[in-house]
């Protein structure tokens, strides 16, 4: 079943389109892993923050996408742009009538 990651991060003033850059760098790597998509986005209602929603074959696919070198160094890359305010919320995708 499809499951969905989607949230908040939090930037420190300033650093949002920094941060931005930083998550839409070309990974191919995500998707070899089973991430259906990853979209990056922001409002200028709140400058502070970057919007994200992610969609994986399944949740152990997310899971075992956090333990890889490459999204390890990702995270570790982005830490410092981050205020440490986070939302969001994860569920299991029940269905779509853009896709069977």
């Amino acid at each position: 079943m499809t499951f969905a990651n989607v949230g908040t991060l939090g930037t420190l003033p300033g650093k949002r389109d920094e941060l931005v850059r930083h998550l839409t760098q070309r990974s191919d790597t995500l998707r070899q892993i089973g991430c259906l998509a990853y979209e990056v986005g922001v409002n200028d209602d709140d400058p502070d923050t970057v919007f994200v929603v992610e969609l994986w074959e399944s949740e152990d696919a997310h899971q075992a996408s956090l333990a890889l070198p490459e999204v390890q160094a990702s995270i570790t890359a982005a830490r410092p742009l981050l205020s440490g305010k986070f939302g969001g919320f994860r569920f299991d995708v029940a269905g779509s009538p853009l896709r069977d």
